[in-house]
């Protein structure tokens, strides 16, 4: 196996974190699962989880840059108990430990009630046998471990949507880093940064664990003249001062038609007008559209109209002074 910096892509310099997420992004990358076309991709994936053992562990990383374990985690000659023979230190007759052939004599046999005690024994009470488990229990925890069941990584998508799909409510097509194509239902009534959790939608799990979830960031755009106060909608309309002052019926949008709407006479700018059952239906609730009038004057000079206001004497009123302003 190539050298698990290599592998990563990481230098020896690198943090746990920075080991993490490197394996993290190539695992997605490389998984089998993901690639099933492609017969090499299970081993690529087993050497990053190899390379991953190692480095992510800080007692094997050290005993790998001190020179003590290989590329596949095996000991180098010179460290652990091969070094005692040069060899397999379980078995030969003069390799590790199998010149002393396990055989402990009197005081062995009189630790094991009369019995030659083995090399397994050996083992057993090294690592513990007398509190439960030794040396098979060792064993079966290493075995366990390798074969444990992971969930898979949840993938993030940001999914930009109108301002009317998230009042109304829309199902749209998407397509996941991972290749995955879903069709997502956008409820009515999202608001802007809302994350929509879709189980089992995530990067595959491994040894048999569950799959990851998508998690969906929605992110809302603003409308032309549209906004939202939790269910109501917000609407400036302009009028005319004669649609102002006479009152007057104009045609306004709503989230999903067109209305009349009735100006009552002498309305001011600011003036909130009500429609009932026009806002977003979200949460068993339906919002209203709130219409604030404002006043716009003609966009070139009127002649008539600078004539009337200049003879037109009103009634003594000081709008600042009913505002508080004067």
């Amino acid at each position: 196996m190539a050298n698990p910096y290599t592998l990563l892509g990481v230098s020896k310099t690198a943090s746990q974190e920075e080991i993490k997420q490197a394996y993290r992004k190539l695992a997605r990358k490389m998984h089998p699962d993901l690639n099933p076309n492609d017969p090499k991709a299970e081993d690529r994936f087993k050497e990053i989880s190899s390379a991953y053992d190692i480095l992510s562990d800080p007692e094997k990383r050290r005993r790998f840059d001190s020179g003590e374990i290989d590329e596949d985690g095996k000991e180098r000659p010179g460290f652990g108990y091969g070094s005692y023979g040069g060899g397999n230190p379980f078995n030969g007759a003069g390799s590790g430990f199998g010149g002393f052939n396990f055989d402990f004599g009197a005081a062995g046999q009189a630790k094991s009630g009369g019995k030659k005690r083995s090399g397994f024994d050996f083992f057993s009470e090294m690592f513990g046998g007398a509190a439960g488990g030794g040396a098979e229990d060792i064993f079966s925890n290493m075995k366990r471990r390798s074969s444990a069941k992971m969930q898979g990584e949840n993938v993030n998508y940001d999914l930009s949507v109108s301002f009317l799909d998230a009042a109304l409510g829309k199902e749209k097509e998407i397509s996941l880093p991972n290749g995955k194509v879903l069709n997502v239902k956008i409820p009515a009534g999202t608001v802007d940064k809302t994350i929509l959790r879709l189980k089992g939608q995530g990067a595959p799990g491994s040894a048999g664990g569950a799959n990851g979830d998508a998690l969906i960031h929605i992110l809302v755009q603003p409308h032309p003249y549209f906004a939202r106060s939790d269910n109501d909608i917000l609407l400036d309309v302009p009028i005319s001062i004669k649609e102002a002052v006479l009152g007057s019926k104009v045609t306004i949008p709503t989230l999903e038609s067109k209305v009349a709407l009735t100006v009552p006479p002498n309305s001011n700018s600011g003036s909130v007008l009500r429609l009932r059952g026009k806002g977003i239906k979200s949460g068993g609730k339906t919002g209203d559209l709130l219409v604030k009038l404002y006043i716009v004057l003609p966009d070139k000079p009127d002649n008539e109209l600078t004539r009337f206001m200049q003879e037109w004497t009103p009634a003594a009123s000081d709008p600042r002074a009913k505002a508080g302003l004067s």
